[in-house]
């Protein structure tokens, strides 16, 4: 029975591997958790000592398979925190598992089931919101490259996957063992009911998102926003860092301006493309440096065209009263400064706009739980991806409004991987979305190709175009249905010329949020509390 366990458990663990995204089947994750749940079982019934430990070994290590199969590319960018992502996140899911597993030992298996789906997508909510954020996993995501299947991800978000990829499993495992129990004489009708509803559980959001196309399809129309998207590759480790900003937009405009013209509206380029830092004492001082006064100087031959792209800037100062928690200190320790991943907004006459990355990755841009952490770790959390400083977001999520009146969102990189943080701009009244990101830190790997396919989901759930700037690919157009117009591949140097359509209306799912995670948390703990009193009362009985 020991072997068996454990062989089913390697079994979940890479149907989750080959059921994702970008080179996996997504119809797998539909039984992906079923051996699992077979295994737990098992392990459940033996009536052996130190069940729970074996049944959280056995969680881990389908969840480990699952973790460094498909995110083993962090390594290239920083193995510390690649092993410390898939170890921690693989934990984190094994005490999800572990949960039901002593719920399952108290309750009957249907309030347990219920609880583990609510569980797990408690779970999925907390990787959006807390310090140690890691949503990449959540099961949502896995239809990323099957966006024919989930345009109802307008009404729910990703977290309309997670619940569907549960209702299968927790279906056909629960078939399983009502199959084992009927008499021979039923077997043949059971498996005929069983086959239809299932059947139906998979096909009928398919045939409804199916309806969801051609409707969108009908709906395309009116002027569109004409933007050229730069992809310069430049390699991060070995060039980023050591060209002036002046030779980096003399690279940027030798790309863009053989294909601009009089009715170009936006030039998009990546994420801290200006990576030479730009230092000041405030903020309001970047409207008169000469890296911006440089961009605007390209523009003066195109009055009509905005220009948006990436920069990285160091705000000095040595005033203690203006210093956060994420403020830094110079090593001479009496010099602060705020280090922004930003986004800067610009025409050849206009004013300028800023948007600092507010959506930070752990360890590399940001010190998780900085005032308790940092005084036993010190900086060793920033060590981890190339910085050795925490980044300064903000609160809101600013818009930029272009010549032509089209209103742009610019999402930068790591936050294109969280759905509601992204409807916040939408709200704001972005009719675009611009994905700013420099994805060569992983090399050709799965990695930029992920992060790609999740922006296809963001354009599913707010019904809006966007346009997506990669320093070494893939750079692309994406439409409102999550379909890829265009793209450059990896590190292919070049431009995308396109139309995008601006769109103002607001789908469910921008206006409501995730509000399937928030009542799954609700009904996780009735469940809990319901189970947890029902078993005392009978008790007392």
């Amino acid at each position: 029975m020991k072997l068996t366990s454990i062989l089913l458990a390697i079994l979940s663990g890479i149907l989750l591997w080959l059921g994702w995204p970008t080179y996996g089947f997504a119809g797998l994750l539909f039984v992906a958790f079923v051996p699992l749940l077979i295994s737990e079982r098992k392990l459940r019934l033996s009536d052996g000592k130190k069940i729970a430990g074996k049944v959280f070994l056995h969680s881990y290590l389908t969840f480990f398979i699952w973790n460094i199969a498909t995110t083993y590319w962090l390594y290239f960018s920083t193995p510390f925190g690649m092993w410390f992502a898939v170890l921690v996140n693989t934990a984190l899911m094994s005490l999800v598992f572990l949960g039901y597993h002593y719920l399952a030992r108290k309750a009957t298996q249907g309030a347990a089931l219920t609880f583990l789906a609510c569980l797990w997508i408690s779970f999925e909510r907390l990787h959006l919101d807390w310090d140690f954020s890691w949503p990449w996993l959540n099961l949502g995501n896995g239809f990323s490259e099957t966006t024919s299947w989930i345009q109802w991800y307008e009404y729910t978000g990703t977290f309309g996957g997670s619940l569907w990829i549960w209702l299968v499993n927790i279906f056909i495992f629960i078939a399983l063992l009502r199959f084992r129990e009927s008499g021979l004489t039923t077997k043949r009708k059971f498996i005929i009911k069983r086959s239809i509803v299932l059947t139906a559980i998979v096909i009928v959001p398919i045939l409804i998102s199916q309806a969801l196309v051609i409707d969108s399809i009908s709906f395309q129309k009116g002027d569109g926003t004409n933007v050229v998207i730069v992809q310069p590759n430049i390699d991060p480790y070995e060039e980023k860092y050591y060209l002036t900003n002046d030779s980096i937009i003399q690279t940027i405009m030798s790309l863009a301006k053989p294909e601009m013209d009089q009715f170009t509206d936006l030039i998009i380029t990546p994420e801290t493309v200006l990576a030479d830092d730009v230092r000041l004492n405030n903020l309001t001082q970047l409207k008169f440096h000469p890296t911006v006064l440089s961009v605007r100087q390209e523009l003066y031959d195109y009055p009509n065209t905005n220009y948006l792209g990436g920069i990285s800037i160091d705000e000095v100062f040595t005033d203690k009263r203006r210093a956060t928690g994420q403020t830094n200190l110079f090593r001479d320790g009496r010099t602060l400064y705020n280090s922004y991943n930003s986004a800067m907004f610009l025409s050849a006459s206009g004013s300028l706009g800023l948007y600092n990355k507010s959506k930070l990755v752990v360890g590399v841009e940001n010190f998780p739980y900085k005032s308790i952490l940092q005084p036993i770790l010190g900086d060793a959390m920033l060590d981890l991806g190339g910085t050795v400083s925490t980044k300064t977001t903000q609160e809101d999520r600013t818009v930029f409004t272009a010549i032509d009146s089209t209103v742009v969102a610019p999402v930068i990189c790591y936050e294109s991987v969280y759905g509601e943080y992204v409807t916040d701009y939408v709200k704001n009244g972005a009719q675009i979305l611009a994905i700013i990101t420099n994805d060569a830190w992983w090399n050709d790997t799965q990695g930029h190709k992920q992060h790609l396919s999740l922006a296809r989901l963001r354009a599913i759930e707010n019904r809006r175009w966007i346009a997506r700037s990669a320093n070494t690919g893939i750079s692309a157009i994406i439409d409102d249905r999550g379909a890829i117009k265009q793209s450059l591949g990896y590190e292919d140097q070049g431009v995308l010329k396109g139309t995008l359509l601006p769109k103002t209306e607001l789908t469910f799912y921008t206006t409501h949020g995730d509000y399937i995670a928030r009542i799954a948390t609700v009904m996780g703990l009735f469940v809990l509390l319901f189970s947890i009193f029902r078993r005392g009362k009978m008790k007392r009985k």
